[in-house]
């Protein structure tokens, strides 16, 4: 699982640096390589970097409990 929770975090920093082009530079990449933003291609791209930051969500609340198992360990507690 882990591989495919660092597939989606690329897949969110894509769509992220996208966002950031759209808002600084009224610049859709992912648009402009597919040929527009309403194209096959570039509704893929858009779909899967939003199903990758559905799939971010669960190591956002998953994390607080291992580092406390992580700190239990450690400290013997």
């Amino acid at each position: 699982m882990y591989t495919f929770e660092k597939i989606a975090l690329a897949l969110v920093i894509i769509g992220a640096l996208n966002w950031g082009l759209i808002g600084f530079f009224n610049y859709d990449l992912v648009a402009a390589i597919f040929g527009g933003s309403f194209t096959a291609g570039a509704r893929i791209v858009y779909a899967l970097v939003g199903l990758a930051g559905l799939v971010c969500l669960a190591p956002l609340f998953r994390s607080d409990r291992r580092e406390h198992r992580e700190h239990d360990a450690v400290t013997g507690s």
